[in-house]
């Protein structure tokens, strides 16, 4: 029979034990000593503990020299940590947290004889990120004690930390962690007992399907990294991710989601398993997707894969002038670019009227980048004048690259290729940058397919270094090397890709998108949780629903439908809560209400 909860196990958790003392456990044993608490490291193994110790004096040594702890507090924070390899050292622990191996067994096993050790009024947590907490207490003396307390790697260093209530814990014990970890300096989120919990059940799915994407030879390893850190401002490409996580573990949580979810879309890619089996599993093992210089290495080396820079065989063509079909934000954005790489740019719109305010909306960024010490009032005035403003696409007859930045209306674009193809003169390299629509059915609208292309910016133009460049099945080798080298001159960061939904970024970003808003839908965390814990978990610059409030929820929609058309996927199907809240008419940042509601300008 389960011990009742008293008040008296509500007193501050001073002596806690840390049971694996791996590169996680080494790290929770750092916050908690640092925090003042007295830690007991448990480790079957004596050279682990050992390693620990070294990890800890190495981590406190760096301190001092940063001027983050003086050398008596590093003095003391070494005191409060010593190392066991005997369970039964956990005896006097207020709690103890287990980070074994993620397997049911060893877990089990580890909190089996806890139970016959611990005080009745000791919390027991698991460090698990994919197994059920739930099945893990079920099996406990007490299950009310049990819960989940899920750290980020590198544990000093993330803020974040996931409290993972079962329907059997206690809230008592899940208060006790909760105030033991804002004591840490983390930001403690509370989440119910699913697979992956929050973040990891929305990185993880995202990880899986870039794996996918690299398995199908879409795009390179490289360009999918590239692509999401430069797209996305993310700290890490998915694939360089996979490698520092483990693609084992990667694996086993996946595994874990699938199971549970069944949704197609957690189905271990089949690359994870064979390079898990091969014990290519990432940095640790010193390849997986890369090639490290040795086991635990971060430094990436050349392999048989790595692309040999400057190895565009075919030459391009010649451009001196570019053409920017559009007068929107993307358009002007664009034409600012290509001035600021000395070209000569024709800014085109439905009327001269549309087209001068596109060019004034330039003159004035133009002006901010003077004001901010980026560029001279000389340079600005220089960059303005390539630029000239034109309200018919006759005026395109010279230009030797149109990119046409219009409405993401297929038809719309089909219509402009059709005349882009009547008025541009032969050898012309004609440019889509839609983000969703297919680039062959513009190509297909002229005369000449195989010189089209897909140039996708990311906005705002001018800052976003991305260029997604997509080839079609017709697009001809000089075209796609033209491409290429204006790229460079533009100073923008070329990937590769083929021409099908979504192309690299928004492929992996918007179904991430999507399961965030199922999470809240299902009513499983809050907006801001979620946002918190992407931010603060994942290292994004954003969390997915200010994300989406700033895309605008009708364009993310729109991009979700074209996926899930093309895909066929039930799990890229968009979530009817979106969907709810774009038919009334809630946008994002642009109506003043979307997630949530902002004030009006």
């Amino acid at each position: 029979m389960a011990t009742p909860l008293s008040d008296t196990s509500l007193s501050p958790l001073k002596t806690i034990a840390v049971v694996g003392l791996g590169t996680m456990g080494t790290g929770i044993a750092e916050v908690l000593a640092k925090a003042g608490r007295e830690v007991i490291g448990i480790d079957v193994s004596e050279s682990q503990a050992a390693l620990a110790v070294a990890a800890l004096e190495s981590s406190t040594a760096r301190a001092v020299q940063r001027g983050r702890l003086t050398e008596q507090e590093r003095t003391d924070v070494l005191a409060r940590v010593r190392t066991s390899g005997d369970l039964r050292a956990a005896a006097d622990a207020d709690l103890v947290i287990e980070v074994v191996p993620e397997s049911y067994e060893i877990k089990h096993q580890v909190l089996r004889e806890l139970d016959g050790i611990v005080r009745p009024e000791t919390i027991l947590a698991t460090g698990t990120n994919a197994l059920s907490v739930t099945r893990l207490a079920a099996d406990s003396a007490r299950p009310e004690r049990v819960l989940g307390l899920h750290f980020f790697n590198p544990a000093p260093a993330m803020k974040l930390v996931e409290v993972v209530s079962s329907v059997l814990t206690a809230p008592q014990a899940v208060a006790a962690v909760t105030d033991l970890a804002v004591d840490l300096g983390k930001e403690p989120v509370a989440v119910g007992d699913r697979p992956g919990f929050l973040a990891d059940g929305l990185l993880f799915g995202y990880l899986n399907q870039a794996a996918a994407m690299y398995e199908a030879k879409y795009a390179s390893r490289e360009d999918i990294d590239a692509a999401m850190r430069l797209g996305c401002g993310l700290p890490m490409g998915p694939l360089a991710l996979l490698d520092l996580i483990g693609v084992d573990t990667a694996r086993t949580v996946l595994d874990a989601m699938y199971a549970e979810s069944r949704d197609r879309l957690h189905a271990p890619a089949p690359i994870l398993k064979q390079l898990s089996e091969a014990g290519l599993t990432g940095r640790k093992s010193g390849r997986g997707f890369y090639t490290y210089d040795a086991p635990g290495s971060a430094t990436v080396v050349r392999d048989a894969l790595t692309p040999l820079e400057g190895a565009e065989l075919t030459p391009g063509r010649q451009v001196r002038s570019v053409g920017v079909a559009g007068s929107g934000t993307m358009a002007s954005g664009i034409a600012e670019v290509f001035a600021k790489a000395g070209y000569a740019v024709v800014l085109a719109a439905r009327s001269e009227e549309k087209a001068q305010a596109a060019k004034a909306r330039i003159g004035k960024s133009l002006a901010r980048s003077v004001d901010k010490g980026r560029m001279s009032a000389e340079a600005a005035a220089e960059t303005l004048d390539l630029i000239t403003a034109a309200g018919s696409y006759d005026a395109f007859a010279d230009v030797d690259l149109a990119v046409e930045a219009v409405a993401e209306d297929l038809e719309v674009k089909r219509q402009l290729f059709a005349t882009l193809d009547k008025v541009c003169k032969p050898g012309a390299v004609l440019a889509t940058t839609t983000s969703s629509l297919p680039v062959v059915a513009c190509a297909r609208a002229t005369t000449r397919p195989q010189d089209v292309i897909g140039m996708h910016f990311f906005n705002p133009a001018p800052a976003m270094k991305l260029v997604e460049v997509v080839r079609t099945v017709l697009t001809s080798d000089d075209v796609h090397a033209t491409v290429r080298e204006v790229c460079v001159r533009i100073k923008k960061h070329a990937v590769d890709c083929g021409d099908r939904a979504g192309f690299i970024v928004n492929a992996l970003l918007f179904p991430y998108l999507n399961n965030a808003i199922k999470m809240v839908q299902e009513h499983y965390a809050s907006l801001d949780d979620i946002d918190a814990a992407m931010k603060l978990g994942g290292g994004y610059p954003m969390g997915p629903f200010e994300l989406l409030d700033v895309v605008g929820l009708d364009v993310s929609l729109a991009i979700e439908k074209v996926l899930h058309r093309e895909f066929r996927d039930p799990g890229l199907a968009p979530a009817p809560l979106l969907e709810h809240l774009v038919a009334a008419g809630c946008l994002g940042r642009k109506t003043g209400r979307g997630f949530r509601e902002y004030a009006r300008r």
